[in-house]
């Protein structure tokens, strides 16, 4: 399969990478233990999470996606075989959020014993934060890319000027630099990422790992009208906002495309964000087996111009 880089870190991924926000939300352990056993098993290799997944379900404290991963690791082994990729800086706990110096060097330890691992292969700011020196953050990644801890670095919804300035910071202190980005991006998304965000991660050379990549599940074609909503926890705030005349012409150029590739709708929403400029692997989630078997075969298609530009032209900003 195809390898593509993160960044200019040597790090080699397949084309798409597996979301770890359901692992233990909506995603028990057995079956998420399934999921990446099946991801790994087609030739896959990219798995992200984040210290805060998934805080926001009720009884649950943060941590529990890393907790299963490293639950995973420790039965299965090949801890070489994957690329494990994780966040620091949202909000935990009251007291626990940001990108200080000395809670990013608290937070990797937490994020590494929940993993039962040595080291995390990126780690990245799941969000800018303001209120923190941005030397502060490159002074905590530089001393746990030195220990070890840590291969490489990325970014996760910072907008053009902010990744400017973290670029040039972390190149006047001679720190490790963000290697990736991960922003909102998708067919119906587009406007956050493309134009000078975009430009930016094309010219330096920066891997984009883009989340959301099938619209909370709106690019699948399962949600036709308001009544579809109730369909999964998703569908009134996540999905809503695509139910819409832009939406609806969204879905009938990928049922159209879809229907002349016998794919679905949803492999050809990912096909397109995989061709895009910078695009390393979008991230994808499933909480099941026979769901992801499905969502894998987006890479093996290849849309022509004609298809592009159909898809361009319906999912327009």
């Amino acid at each position: 399969m195809e390898k593509r880089k993160l960044g200019r870190s040597g790090i080699e991924v397949a084309p798409l990478a597996l979301g770890g926000n359901v692992f233990g939300w909506t995603a028990d352990e057995p079956h998420s233990f399934a999921v990446l056993d099946a991801f790994v098993a087609a030739g896959f290799n990219l798995i992200d999470t984040a210290d805060v997944y998934s805080v926001w379900a009720p009884g649950h404290k943060g941590g529990e996606s890393e907790t299963v991963i490293g639950n995973w690791l420790k039965q299965r082994g090949g801890r070489d075989k994957v690329v494990i990729a994780t966040k620091v800086g949202m909000q935990m706990a009251p007291d626990r959020k940001g990108l200080a110096k000395g809670y990013i060097l608290r937070s990797v330890e937490d994020s590494l014993k929940r993993l039962q691992t040595d080291y995390i292969d990126l780690y990245q700011s799941h969000r800018d934060d303001p209120d923190a020196p941005m030397e502060e953050r490159f002074e905590a990644y530089a001393q746990l890319v030195k220990q070890g801890k840590v291969r490489a670095i990325g970014a996760s919804n910072y907008d053009a000027p902010r990744l400017k300035l973290a670029l040039e910071t972390s190149k006047k202190m001679g720190a490790p630099r963000y290697e990736t980005l991960q922003p909102h991006f998708n067919l119906c998304e587009r406007a956050l990422f493309e134009g000078p965000l975009q430009d930016l991660c094309v010219k330096e050379q920066i891997g984009v790992i883009g989340y959301y990549s099938l619209a909370s599940g709106f690019l699948t074609g399962k949600y036709r009208s308001e009544a579809d909503l109730g369909k999964s926890v998703r569908g009134p705030g996540g999905v809503k906002k695509y139910v819409n005349a832009r939406g609806f012409g969204i879905l009938k150029a990928l049922d159209g495309i879809a229907a002349s590739l016998k794919a679905t709708p949803a492999q050809v929403a990912l096909a397109w964000t995989m061709a895009r400029p910078a695009v390393a692997a979008p991230i994808v989630s499933a909480t099941s087996t026979q769901q992801l078997a499905e969502i894998l075969k987006s890479v093996d298609i290849k849309l022509d111009a004609a298809a592009t530009a159909k898809l361009d032209a319906a999912s327009a900003p």
